[in-house]
């Protein structure tokens, strides 16, 4: 039995009234059919939907690695050689526009729809692609990267809500595992694509040309993909939210999926939600959550282990691009072990142990900062530190807040509360970024890395007393759960 809606009647109606309307046959049949159903819904059906949305995180690891080796050759063809300002923007200018496309991300989506929103990150992120790969002059080259930036800003934060709402609960840890795997996988094509640029003349170029294919892949492809079944019945059109769940989940599932969807709702209008109801009332409790994890996630010192690991490389003898491939698999290895673990051991647990084994490592990178004298060990110590480092967050602390939030976010406020958390990592990011090796060089590493060590620890004991474990849970259950709790 599928349930059929009057579109001219329920589109003059409130959520008030659709929810006692709904409530009446829906939750009541719901009791029926969960007795009916057996075993799970097919995790297939959601599966092509899923590869999709993760080629935006792709393109994001993709474009923040991109300028890594070919940096040089486009500042000598462009004219800044020497010009460590300009080679600065080239990088940053990126993450500026990321932080501009993030801000206005929530709106966009809760606007136009998870999909448009996908295809709207695209068009910057071709157009500032081809701009960077053609121009002659350094202008152009920041023009496109912020223009790509604005791309990485809005693409992420949707691509975690478009995975947390289309994915049937027992398999969604395990994809939105997909998202760190895909943004590892784009960090090391750019590393490889990005290895004859020192041979090859104008080859920079071709790194920027290649960005272009996979955004033009993803605006294609997203036409033919679900939208948000959450997002369809949040606007009031709820055959439409019907047939995705259809698409999604399996036709004997769509009776449950619409009972839950409408169990979780309070009669309240999804588009009236402004950021400043985030940082009070019932939903400041969960937003601090999710903006405390990402802080914490930027603190603990990553971004500057990805961005300045080559250097600690080449005091053992190991070229740079060697360094940056070997800090990018083991980025890979711990990702790939998180999708095995995440729908088994859980979200807390997984980000407990990360946490913790950053802080062992970031302890072990103190330790080999400490010895003044330069050794084999020393060596060994600091780049098996780094390497651990960078392994223990891929296992949780990088995948999980990505996933985590979406899930413990009301589907009212899950959009524009997840722009403001990204947000936050944004700015941290920057100035992390902005500001390391200066505190290397005033603080010395031995304290450095013992202050990142110390903010893992914080993070770990932060997690224990705060977030909970939403495994195998339906985003309505948890939200359910989550408001009976405050």
């Amino acid at each position: 039995m599928r349930w059929k809606f009057n579109s001219s009647v329920y589109k003059r109606m409130s959520s008030k009234e659709l929810t006692t309307i709904l409530n009446q046959d829906i939750e009541n049949s719901a009791k029926v059919t969960s007795l009916q159903e057996n075993g799970n819904p097919p995790w297939n059906l959601s599966l092509p939907h899923i590869f999709v949305a993760t080629l935006i995180s792709f393109l994001f690891g993709y474009h923040v690695s991109v300028v890594n080796e070919p940096l040089e050759s486009i500042s000598l063809d462009l004219g800044f050689a020497g010009n460590t300002l300009a080679e600065g923007l080239v990088v940053s200018t990126c993450l500026g526009g990321a932080f501009v496309g993030c801000l206005f991300s929530g709106s966009i989506a809760d606007g136009i729809g998870r999909r448009r929103s996908f295809q709207l990150s695209a068009l910057p992120m071709i157009i500032g692609a081809a701009i960077s790969a053609s121009t002659n002059r350094l202008e152009g080259m920041l023009l496109g990267r912020f223009l790509v930036g604005t791309g990485m800003g809005l693409g992420p934060p949707v691509a975690s809500l478009y995975v947390a709402e289309i994915s049937p609960s027992y398999v969604r840890g395990t994809y939105g595992s997909f998202i760190q795997i895909a943004t590892c996988l784009g960090i090391i094509v750019a590393l490889f694509v990005g290895i004859p640029v020192k041979d090859a003349a104008g080859w920079w170029r071709i790194c920027f040309w290649v960005a272009t294919a996979p955004a033009t892949l993803l605006a294609i492809c997203m036409e033919f993909c679900a939208e948000s079944p959450q997002w369809l019945y949040k606007r009031g059109r709820i055959g439409e939210a019907e047939a995705e769940f259809e698409r999604l989940l399996g036709a004997s599932h769509v009776k449950a999926a619409m009972a839950e969807l409408t169990r979780s709702d309070r009669g309240e209008d999804g588009d009236s939600i402004k950021y400043s109801e985030l940082l009070y009332g019932r939903h400041f409790k969960v937003v601090f959550i999710g903006t405390t994890l990402f802080a914490l996630q930027q603190l603990s010192g990553i971004n500057a282990v990805f961005y300045f690991s080559s250097t600690v490389f080449k005091s053992a003898g190991v070229p740079s691009s060697l360094a940056n491939i070997c800090v990018g698999f083991s980025n890979l290895s711990g990702s790939i072990i998180a999708m095995l673990l995440m729908d088994k051991l859980g979200r807390r647990l997984l980000l407990l142990g990360s946490f913790i084994g950053m802080a062992v490592a970031m302890g072990v990178q103190a330790g080999a900062a400490s010895l003044h004298h330069l050794s084999s060990g020393t060596i060994y110590l600091s780049v098996g530190g780094m390497l651990l480092f960078v392994l223990s967050f891929s296992l949780g602390a990088g995948p999980v807040p990505g996933l985590l939030l979406p899930e413990i976010f009301p589907n009212r406020i899950r959009a524009k509360a997840m722009a403001l958390c990204m947000s936050v990592h944004w700015v941290i990011n920057f100035f992390v970024g902005l500001l390391f090796l200066q505190l290397l060089e005033q603080l010395g590493a031995q304290l450095l890395y013992s202050i990142f060590a110390t903010v893992c620890v914080v993070a770990a004991i932060f997690v224990r007393k705060n977030v909970v474990e939403t495994k195998g849970k339906t985003l309505q259950e948890i939200e359910v759960a989550l408001l009976q709790t405050q």
